[in-house]
């Protein structure tokens, strides 16, 4: 027992002197048994309140064992403030003059030696944001020059994003980790122009809006450049005519600042400098009306001017078309190419001529836009050019697909083919231009008709006989400009068994005990056929077996009394229609010689019974006729 005292006060000494600042006993016991947080004065708060965070824990322990404490305070799920203690007092975590930026969820977590517990969680909503302050470094400035521009929200802190305003309208977008953003606005139009800020301060999953800033007014001074575009001829332009077109600049007297002029159509750059003028002259086309820019460029400012032309067709696209729409291969095909309107006061019918791209496409020409030859065997592709005053235009290409002949189509059915019940006949050709129109035909007769566009379709009919016959008339027609018939269709008719019969051999009262009886099970219908023979009383068959004949037997060897009852029998074939027959009772006779047999010992037994009769009464009348002579003892 002094031994173990002593290992114990050893022990306590030793981690009293590695680890100083913890005078936890080595046999310390305690439970944390609550840990709280709590808002002073409240959980809603305005901006600028002095806000305190509480964290309360409930520790019970044995004895006056001091206890390290580490306790840690998480918003939103992040640390972001810690101490160890060890004092039992409450935790106290200070947010003085409260901003938006210190919403948000709170949680206090402490933890003793190996054991952790954390509060519920509280949120904390600070409302109300300071005012923006918007400031420029210039109020005058020329067009294109650039203005720095600072907004600022005094006191907040946190994540926030600014916007800032010109005439009302947001121009851009900062977001800092800092209570200020700032940035550079152009100012491109002259004028009086208003800018103002506001922002906005996030706090996931959260954000606070701020009021508006104040307003703060820029003179924006037009500096005294002015491009010029001018373009001839001024009224109606032709296809064909020269348009003349003048970029010009501008300027004041003795103002040698470097300038850009481009001048352009849309997204084709014409011509550009750095001279006071561009001249650019070109063929007019159809293509060339629209919009025509001069812009002038002058440091960061762009001045542009902008005119519309409008040109006349002399004669519009041509069209290239084919007669007929369709054709087959070698088979004669016209091509016309047209333009279908014409400014007859500046050009004549005459005057517009076609050509056939290309040259030898074997077709001849044979008339104004008319060409004519035979199909090809394979597609071609065609375009023509319409041409006049040197002005050319070609057509869109026009592709020659020549139809593929139809094959002639094979005939098949999907199914069974039973007579009298409903089956799939399949009409299909291997090769052939779709759109492919199936007909089938019964005797040469149209039946229905189903028309095959994509290639994934088929052609299924449904039809139903009632003669074995009838199923080779069938045929079909397969049609896409060309047609072509089938075979006649080939296929095995089943014929659903019927009359069903059961025969007996030998006849019915002529069966006797030792014979041999046949039942002879008789259908109509298409074999194979499958018969089977039972007994009324007996769900299982006494005998089955499968026949390419319409009838079959069942014998039935030796028979004796216990062979009597009522039989039947049953036939199925590939239409899957059983049928039965009607039962027939068969009553198995007493064999001839066991007739005999029992009559002749019938006789036997009379003839015996006939003589002992006949000894018997002439041993009796012996006996009356003689009388011996008399003495005492037969007196007696």
């Amino acid at each position: 027992m002094g031994r173990l005292t002593l290992i114990l006060l050893t022990s306590t000494l030793l981690s009293s002197y590695f680890h100083p600042g913890r005078v936890v006993d080595a046999q310390s016991i305690f439970t944390i048994r609550e840990v709280s947080l709590s808002m002073e004065p409240s959980n809603d708060v305005p901006r600028d309140t002095n806000v305190t965070v509480r964290c309360r824990a409930v520790v019970s322990s044995l004895g006056q064992e001091v206890l390290n404490r580490q306790y840690t305070i998480l918003k939103d799920r992040v640390q972001v403030y810690t101490k160890t203690t060890t004092s039992s007092e409450d935790l106290l975590y200070p947010l003085p003059m409260a901003r938006a930026f210190n919403s948000g969820k709170y949680t206090c977590q402490i933890a003793i030696e190996d054991k952790r517990e954390v509060s519920k969680y509280q949120k904390l909503t600070v409302t109300g944001l300071s005012k923006p302050e918007l400031h420029l470094n210039k109020a005058v400035v020329n067009e294109g020059e650039e203005v720095t521009v600072r907004c600022t929200a005094p006191g907040e802190t946190g994540s926030i994003i600014f916007y800032f305003y010109e005439d009302s309208k947001e121009i851009k977008e900062e977001q800092v980790s800092s209570n200020y953003a700032e940035t550079k606005i152009r100012f491109t139009s002259t004028g009086i122009h208003k800018c103002h800020c506001a922002y906005t301060v996030v706090v996931v999953p959260d954000a606070f809006r701020s009021e508006q800033s104040n307003i703060v007014t820029v003179s924006v001074k037009e500096i005294p450049y002015t491009p010029v575009l001018e373009i001839l001829p001024i009224y109606k332009i032709y296809e064909g005519d020269t348009l003349d077109i003048s970029c010009s600049l501008r300027r004041p007297q003795y103002n040698s600042q470097s300038t850009q002029l481009i001048l352009s159509q849309g997204t084709q750059l014409l011509s550009s400098g750095t001279k006071d003028k561009l001249n650019h002259s070109l063929v007019a086309l159809a293509k060339h009306s629209g919009e025509f820019e001069c812009r002038l460029e002058i440091g960061n400012v762009v001045k542009v001017a902008k005119k519309n032309v409008s040109v006349t067709e002399l004669f519009s696209l041509p069209t290239l078309t084919m007669s007929p729409v369709e054709v087959f291969p070698r088979e004669p095909l016209t091509l016309i190419c047209k333009s279908e309107s014409l400014a007859s006061e500046r050009l004549h019918k005459e005057e517009l001529t076609y050509t056939l791209e290309p040259s030898d496409a074997y077709l001849i020409p044979r008339g104004a836009g008319v060409f004519q030859g035979k199909a090809l065997n394979a597609d071609f592709n065609y375009t023509c050019t319409a041409t006049a005053k040197g002005i050319m235009k070609q057509s869109k290409i026009l592709t020659v697909r020549p139809k593929l002949p139809v094959s002639a189509p094979k005939i098949t059915v999907l199914s069974k083919v039973i007579l009298g019940r409903p089956f799939e006949i399949l009409c299909n050709s291997s090769t052939g231009t779709l759109p492919i129109n199936y007909t089938l035909l019964h005797d040469y007769m149209p039946m229905d008709m189903i028309t095959v566009k994509q290639p994934y379709e088929e052609a299924r009919f449904t039809v139903t006989i009632t003669r074995t016959d009838d199923i080779s008339k069938y045929i079909c027609q397969a049609n896409n400009g060309r047609k072509e018939l089938s075979r006649r269709l080939d296929a095995t008719v089943i014929v659903p068994l019927s009359h069903p019969t059961l025969t007996v051999v030998p006849t019915l009262g002529e069966i006797y005990e030792g014979d041999h009886l046949y039942l002879i099970c008789g259908v109509q219908g298409t074999p194979p056929v499958t018969f089977k023979w039972y007994r009324v009383g007996n769900e299982n068959p006494l005998y089955s077996t499968t026949s390419n004949s319409n009838n079959t037997d069942y014998q039935v060897k030796d028979l004796a009394k216990h062979h009597s009852g009522m039989y039947f029998c049953e036939a199925i074939n590939p239409a899957n229609t059983a049928v039965g027959s009607n039962p027939v009772t068969i009553e198995v006779r007493m064999a001839l010689w066991k007739k005999a047999l029992i009559g002749g010992i019938c006789l036997l037994v009379l003839a015996v019974l006939a003589l002992l009769f006949v000894l018997y009464y002439r041993s009796k009348r012996g006996r009356e006729t003689y009388s011996p002579p008399a003495t005492k003892a037969s007196y007696i």
